[in-house]
């Protein structure tokens, strides 16, 4: 006789994992934590290595479309040709809405041409899908510098330097507005 849930726990845990690998934008989380954790901890460069390789796994999409959209989109963001950038990762946000790097990719692009509230958005729905993404944290506080929101902008950065202490843009921008936001200096 077949005990019930034998064969039931193993067969949910390989749906559960074909699933979760074969959506885009899902790499595993247990090892991003652990790099997250290490990179809390890092000096420079090795934490430049560290961030690299979490955003590598945060890149991968799973999906060969997405893929290429999200190459196409970067090379076009490279080339600044930010309208062409932001027509790729708006494929790309269609086809994988839950894949953050095409949110992420596309504010870039907003941000590029000058288009803020459009890039706000796109980073609120990166960190939506990604609170740890350092890099949206980072084009967040970027973009409240531009929309000169100082204070605001300081606390994005000091939320990014509890993820990433070593992030140098981070460290320099909280240096910068630390005289005017609290009246002193670092």
């Amino acid at each position: 006789m077949i005990k019930p849930g034998v064969y039931l726990k193993p067969a949910v845990a390989a749906l559960a994992a074909l699933l979760t690998w074969g959506q885009p934008g899902f790499a595993d989380p247990r090892e991003i934590a652990d790099l997250l954790t290490e990179l809390q901890s890092a000096q420079a460069p090795q934490a430049q290595q560290i961030a690299r390789d979490i955003e590598i796994r945060w890149s991968a999409s799973g999906s060969a479309s997405a893929n290429l959209l999200l190459k196409r989109g970067q090379d076009a963001l490279d080339e600044e040709a930010f309208g062409t950038a932001v027509d790729h990762f708006t494929a790309l946000t269609d086809h994988a809405p839950a894949f953050a790097e095409g949110w992420y990719g596309r504010a870039r692009a907003f941000f590029g041409l000058g288009r803020y509230g459009p890039a706000l958005a796109d980073l609120k729905q990166t960190l939506a899908l990604n609170p740890a993404h350092f890099g949206a944290i980072h084009g967040l506080a970027a973009l409240l510098e531009q929309l000169e929101k100082p204070e605001d902008a300081y606390a994005a950065y000091k939320i990014l330097l509890n993820l990433y202490p070593a992030h140098e843009k981070a460290l320099q921008a909280i240096a910068r507005l630390e005289p005017s936001v609290t009246g002193t200096k670092l």
